[in-house]
């Protein structure tokens, strides 16, 4: 593991874990001598109700938080699913503020998640169901599935879910079956040296996951890698570096699958 892995695992960790954020702290009081220069010259102009509510972590930043792969992910794909149109979207554990937000916004999109969701979104019929287990009355349910930054926590009891070293292999299939033949599946995982960063996640030599696919009747279409810098190559199944991909360290992986017949 390099310094930089090193050092963004650190920041994770006490930032998500311990709710310390070093870096935030310190843009705050740096801002501290502009924020009592600009309500010194604000006061002398204004003489209504004043309260303090000091939000110093603003100055300098973009419009937008466009530096997340999850960001790249959730518009790339959704993207793809209102190009493709299809009958029956279903998801399975991507973000509810991301991506499913994003279908949400232009189709009816049904989500299946091990976790609660409790609030009614419109546009979104949510199931609350453990995929590692089959849903035998929904087979060949519909045409599209997503299922996005989540088959590597199957099985790790990081969401709740019960411990099983295989869980990847029962989800994938588990999903599999709900697709119809020709029917579309959007699935991204982190690729890179395969291992289980346990109870976070699994990082997938991606000849794993296109194995998987295939004892599925997944046929690859298209694959799309997203790396550390957030810049994106888009390959052909012919053309996937997959020996490059397999000893890097980490990247996202989108896979775009077709279902093809038994």
């Amino acid at each position: 593991m390099n310094w930089q892995t090193t050092k963004n695992r650190i920041r994770w960790f006490l930032t998500s874990q311990f709710g310390i954020n070093p870096k935030v702290a310190y843009r705050f009081i740096c801002g501290l001598p502009r924020y009592f220069r600009d309500l010194n010259r604000f006061q002398s102009q204004y003489s209504g109700r004043l309260d303090y509510y000091p939000a110093l972590n603003d100055w300098g930043k973009e419009g937008g938080d466009t530096d997340s792969e999850y960001f790249w992910q959730d518009l790339l794909v959704a993207r793809m699913v209102h190009q493709a149109n299809p009958v029956k979207h279903v998801d399975i554990g991507s973000r509810i503020d991301g991506f499913v937000a994003h279908v949400a916004a232009f189709r009816s999109i049904e989500v299946f998640d091990v976790r609660p969701v409790r609030k009614k979104i419109p546009n979104v019929n949510f199931i609350q169901a453990d995929l590692m287990n089959p849903l035998t009355a929904k087979t060949n349910y519909c045409d599209s599935i997503s299922c996005l930054h989540a088959i590597e926590h199957f099985g790790l009891g990081r969401y709740g879910d019960p411990i099983d070293v295989n869980g990847y292999q029962a989800g994938l299939k588990n999903m599999a079956a709900l697709l119809q033949e020709n029917g579309t599946f959007y699935l991204s995982t982190p690729i890179g040296v395969n291992r289980v960063e346990f109870n976070a996640n699994r990082v997938f030599d991606p000849r794993i996951i296109l194995e998987e696919a295939k004892l599925n009747y997944l046929e690859i279409k298209k694959m799309i890698v997203i790396n550390n810098d957030c810049s994106s190559s888009e390959y052909e199944p012919h053309s996937i570096p997959l020996d490059e991909l397999a000893s890097q360290n980490y990247a996202l992986g989108i896979f775009v699958f077709k279902k093809m017949g038994a």
